[in-house]
């Protein structure tokens, strides 16, 4: 055993030693922040992308819920379904109902009236213009504008009018298209094609002894071809079983004076005609 004094000597030793050893260990934390360690580690190194002996089982995927997929709506034929509606139509008053109920032409959504007919519906001749104008979209009547005045001064000179109530010598009006394009623009094939069984059925229910198809969009439309009017002007055609003329449009006039000598000879003609068939 030891003595006291050695003992006492041994602790005094000890402590000097631990004193040393935690200085020393200070330094070596303090040494290893500065390096920038901020974690503490083990003796031994430690892979971290090492997996697990026993990976968790996956949870199953839910299953996506099935994506309802709505029938197609049935694709519908413009001109197919103005065939149906006009036929179903047994008189002009149906005719015009029908025609205010036809959704597929776009030009029904910026028009201020449909213009269906002026003039006597028992009149011998009935006339077939283009498309409303603007005077036309406002009063809801064919043929009222510069044009229309035009036109009344045509056929006044050979003894005919719109509120002639002698059917032999009346006029009743329509177009092709009973609604107005934007900005006057000439009407689209498409437009032309949904709104031409309407026109064939209106002539077939108002029963004239004489079709005039007036301007080249009238006349292209209801012969179904393109049709150059200064140069079939004036020929005789039928269409629907009765005798047809086109004639140069009024507006066609207004800006070419000099037509007028062939507006007047087809004036002429329809009045041959018109005696031809008394």
């Amino acid at each position: 055993m030891l003595s006291l004094g050695a003992r006492a000597r041994y602790l005094l030793h000890m402590e000097s030693v631990w004193q040393e050893d935690w200085q020393l260990a200070r330094a070596y934390l303090a040494w290893q922040a500065e390096l920038g360690a901020s974690d503490a580690i083990c003796d031994a190194p430690v892979n971290r992308y090492d997996l697990p002996e026993k990976l968790a089982k996956p949870k199953p995927a839910m299953a996506a819920p099935a994506t309802v997929v709505a029938p197609e709506a049935p694709q519908v034929d413009p001109v197919a379904q103005a065939q149906a509606m006009a036929q179903a139509a047994g008189d002009l008053a149906a005719l015009q109902a029908a025609m205010s109920a036809y959704e597929h032409c776009e030009l029904k959504r910026g028009a201020r009236n449909l213009v269906f007919c002026d003039g006597q519906a028992s009149a011998r001749v009935m006339i077939v213009g283009e498309a409303p104008g603007r005077e036309e979209d406002r009063v809801g009547k064919p043929f009222v504008g510069d044009a229309g005045q035009m036109l009344d001064r045509m056929f006044a000179a050979i003894g005919m009018g719109r509120e002639t109530p002698d059917p032999a010598r009346a006029l009743y009006i329509t177009n092709v298209l009973p609604w107005r394009p934007p900005q006057n623009r000439d009407p689209s094939t498409e437009e032309r094609a949904m709104m031409r069984p309407f026109v064939l059925r209106h002539i077939e229910l108002a029963a004239p002894d004489i079709l005039i198809l007036m301007g080249r969009v009238s006349a292209g439309t209801v012969l179904e071809r393109d049709v150059r009017i200064t140069k079939e002007r004036g020929e005789w055609a039928r269409v629907l079983g009765r005798p047809t003329i086109p004639m140069l449009h009024p507006a066609y006039l207004l800006r070419n004076p000099a037509a007028k000598a062939q507006a007047w000879a087809d004036l002429l003609s329809l009045q041959a005609k018109l005696r031809e068939l008394t």
